[in-house]
């Protein structure tokens, strides 16, 4: 599982077999979350982040979205 970015403890990570739409997967004291990146930023599914860690995965996907898209497209096509 690649990871793209740790901050704030949070970690982003693609699996190695992904499909589209266009996301990253999130992990945090051992609870995920899956974010999509297109068409527009939104939570796919929350297993146990709490508030607090979700926001800051959102704002960070916010600020790093064209980085993840573009790893996305260099490892998927």
């Amino acid at each position: 599982m690649p990871t793209l970015l740790t901050i704030f403890g949070i970690r982003f990570y693609f699996y190695l077999d992904e499909h589209q739409p266009i996301h990253v997967h999130v992990m945090c004291n051992g609870k995920k979350a899956k974010i999509d990146l297109e068409p527009n930023i939104s939570i796919v599914y929350n297993h146990g982040l709490k508030e607090q860690e979700i926001k800051k995965a959102l704002e960070t996907c916010e600020i790093y979205r064209e980085e993840f898209i573009m790893e996305w497209h260099k490892r998927f096509g």
